[in-house]
C-alpha cells in the first residue's frame, strides 16, 4: 500500500520500480509544474483535488473536507501505459487517467490552506513521477449542490506512455497479468470497483473490464491449479 510515510521517503528513481531515465521527472521539474499550476489558481478560492482513482480510497494527503462530486467533460480511461508501480517495462499494465468527453463521479478533497504547499508537493511526487498528467482546474458539481473549482489530473495525450486504445478487449489481458512493487494491476481495478460500489457510484466503463479481468484470472488459476 502506498502510504504517506513511503511517499515522503521515496526516491522516485527507484521506489516505484525501474523507470526509463528519459521519462523520469526531476524534483525541479515537479516543483516548476506545481508552481505553474498554482499560478493559475482561480481567485485564491479553496484548493480542491478531484480523486477518480486511487485517491478515492487512499488519498495520503490531508484534507479538511471530502465530498462526492461530478466532473463534466471528462471520463475515466485506462489509457496510461504502466511500466512501474503496478507494472513493468517487460509486462506493462494500464493506469487510469481522464480523457475528454462524458463525465466522471468521484471524490473532492478540500486541502488545508495552512498546509497547502506541503500536501501538494506530496501529491505531485505521487502523480507526476513522469509528468504524464496535465493538472487542470475544472468546475466540479458537488453532491450537495455546491459548485467549486477543483484540480484534476487529466491525461497528457502527447506523453510517450499515452495509449489511445483503451477498450476492455485490448487492456483486460494487460491488467490481468501486470504487477510491480506496489502490487498487481488487477487489484487496483478491483479496489476502484469496490470503492465505487461502497459509495453507490457507477461507471459503465468498468463493468465489462472488471468481468473480463476476473475471467482471465480465473482461467489462469484453473490452468495452474
Amino acid at each position: 500500500m502506498l502510504t504517506r510515510d513511503f511517499l515522503l521517503k521515496a526516491d522516485c528513481k527507484t521506489a516505484f520500480g525501474a523507470i526509463e531515465e528519459s521519462l523520469l521527472w526531476t524534483c525541479e521539474q515537479r516543483a516548476a509544474s506545481l508552481a505553474a499550476t498554482l499560478a493559475c489558481r482561480p481567485d485564491h478560492s479553496p484548493v480542491w483535488i478531484f480523486g477518480y482513482g486511487s485517491l478515492m480510497w487512499n488519498p495520503v494527503f490531508e484534507s479538511d473536507e471530502v465530498a462526492e462530486g461530478t466532473l463534466t467533460g471528462w471520463h475515466r480511461a485506462f489509457c496510461l501505459r504502466l511500466t512501474a508501480g503496478r507494472g513493468t517495462a517487460s509486462q506493462p499494465g494500464r493506469m487510469l487517467a481522464l480523457k475528454e468527453g462524458g463525465e466522471t463521479t468521484g471524490l473532492a478533497f478540500r486541502l488545508p490552506e495552512e498546509k497547502l504547499h506541503e500536501e501538494l508537493e506530496l501529491l505531485w511526487k505521487r502523480e507526476m513521477v513522469t509528468g504524464c498528467y496535465l493538472p487542470t482546474w475544472c468546475e466540479l458539481a458537488l453532491a450537495d449542490g455546491r459548485r467549486v473549482t477543483a484540480m484534476a489530473f487529466v491525461m497528457d495525450p502527447r506523453h510517450p506512455l499515452y495509449e489511445s486504445d483503451s477498450c476492455p478487449k485490448t487492456i483486460a489481458p494487460l491488467i490481468a497479468q501486470a504487477s510491480g512493487p506496489l502490487g498487481t494491476n488487477a487489484q487496483y481495478l478491483y479496489s476502484l470497483e469496490q470503492e465505487l460500489n461502497k459509495r453507490g457510484l457507477y461507471d459503465d466503463c468498468l463493468t465489462d473490464l472488471v468481468q473480463r479481468v476476473r475471467e482471465l484470472q480465473q482461467c489462469h488459476n484453473d490452468m495452474v491449479g
